[in-house]
């Protein structure tokens, strides 16, 4: 892709109102534009992300067996009576009443959806387990959305749901999510901090939240340094406090970004909407269910927060929506050597299925480099008239600011081993 042909809408300064590195970046870079409190256009820079994103979710999810579909954003609000969460989630939920007078809600997740469809096509024993799952936008009206992406009315989520027979199914569903979740973040460049959790208004008797640590998030990670003590909490309950487990350390608290949630429901959805099956005796039993949550948007923010510095973000090679960025930089309109070798190595690299932006702007190096910094790209090819007089030219990578300076022949393969080493370290 080309600068000068693509929307990549970049600030110089830094957006009043907001709070969170994550925002401001998001919104410097051009990744995201807010339409209004808590509702975010995704800019085409920011789809690239959140595409690579969701490739690695999808790539995950489908290597334990787990099935995509697609379910509406539109409910009929009897669906959420049938369960009681029409008055568990009044506060946030968006409803209406459509032209044929019906009570309906905009999605704000899709327990009682999905048990609705799985009832209507599941019989039989011999038909589970069923895991299945999506990647979706949800509606919530939340009253104090913050941090940008972070806390959002509207908002990308992967949500799975598997349907067992019995307990030791449930529970076995319930491991290769837990498995595939690290995974998930780990390819993403976050370390996750795994709690047990309350279930909340999801129900079910055991949950885990995967908690990454950050400057800015809604939850607290409790610590014990002495015996390795790691709780959720709230600040004030827990600093400097003498640590309950082992009676020695003193408490810290650390501020924490939630990105996932996995719950054993159990049959309280099934139950309530009659999803049953008959087992090997001719039995009727409820279904048993699990529910697994990624907040995708969250984990943009998430990446941003634990990967920038003073000039901009720092993508993981995975994520990044580009994986090479070339400059150009062109002292006159004559210059043509220079556009020559940025185009062959344009066409090279794309040959080699890397994803390839070309700064080919008529702009100072200056803006280059820091719009470059800015939209953080793993590796940077400058093409300059000073180097290329000695015949190299430069490669950077970003995250660790090493220089490389090579030959103008060796740049294909020394991109393709610098690429691949970022991945390997990302």
């Amino acid at each position: 892709m080309k600068w000068s042909q693509y929307f990549i809408p970049t600030l110089k300064e830094t957006p009043l109102g907001t709070e969170a590195i994550s925002h401001q970046l998001s919104l410097r870079a051009g990744l995201v534009h807010m339409l209004t409190s808590g509702v975010y256009s995704y800019l085409p820079l920011g789809l690239r992300v959140l595409k690579r994103l969701e490739d690695i979710i999808r790539e995950e999810m489908n290597a334990i067996g787990a099935n995509e579909l697609f379910l509406p954003c539109l409910h009929p609000l009897e669906l959420w009576k049938q369960t009681g969460r029409d008055e568990v989630l009044a506060d946030v939920m968006i409803t209406f009443e459509d032209n044929r007078k019906r009570a309906m809600c905009l999605g704000p997740t899709h327990e009682e959806v999905i048990t609705n469809l799985v009832k209507d096509f599941v019989q039989s024993y011999r038909q589970l387990p069923v895991v299945l799952y999506q990647i979706q936008t949800k509606f919530r009206d939340e009253l104090r959305t913050r941090f940008g992406i972070v806390r959002a009315c509207e908002f990308i989520m992967k949500d799975a749901y598997s349907f067992d027979r019995d307990k030791k199914g449930l529970q076995k569903n319930y491991e290769l999510m837990y498995g595939a979740y690290k995974k998930i973040f780990d390819r993403c460049g976050l370390e996750t901090v795994i709690l047990e959790a309350d279930s909340g208004a999801m129900g079910g008797d055991v949950s885990h939240e995967f908690m990454v640590p950050a400057s800015i998030g809604e939850d607290i990670i409790v610590n014990c340094p002495a015996c390795g003590l790691q709780a959720g909490g709230s600040e004030e309950r827990a600093e400097g406090k003498i640590c309950p487990k082992c009676k020695k350390g003193k408490l810290t608290a650390q501020v924490a970004i939630e990105l996932g949630h996995i719950f054993q429901l159990g049959t309280k959805y099934s139950q309530a909407q009659g999803a049953q099956f008959l087992d090997e005796s001719g039995k009727q039993q409820p279904i048993i269910m699990g529910c697994y949550g990624i907040g995708v948007s969250r984990v943009i923010a998430a990446i941003i927060e634990k990967h920038n510095d003073e000039k901009g973000i720092i993508w993981p090679v995975q994520v990044a929506p580009f994986d090479v960025e070339i400059l150009p930089l062109k002292g006159s309109k004559e210059d043509g050597q220079i556009d020559q070798l940025a185009e062959q190595y344009y066409t090279d690299l794309i040959h080699e299925g890397l994803e390839v932006l070309m700064d080919d702007r008529e702009e100072t190096p200056g803006r280059k480099f820091n719009d470059a910094d800015l939209i953080g790209v793993p590796v940077r090819l400058t093409i300059g008239k000073r180097n290329l007089a000695a015949g190299k030219v430069e490669i950077k990578v970003r995250e660790t600011g090493e220089v490389i300076l090579i030959e103008k022949e060796k740049v294909k393969q020394k991109i393709l081993e610098t690429v691949k080493a970022a991945c390997q370290t990302s």
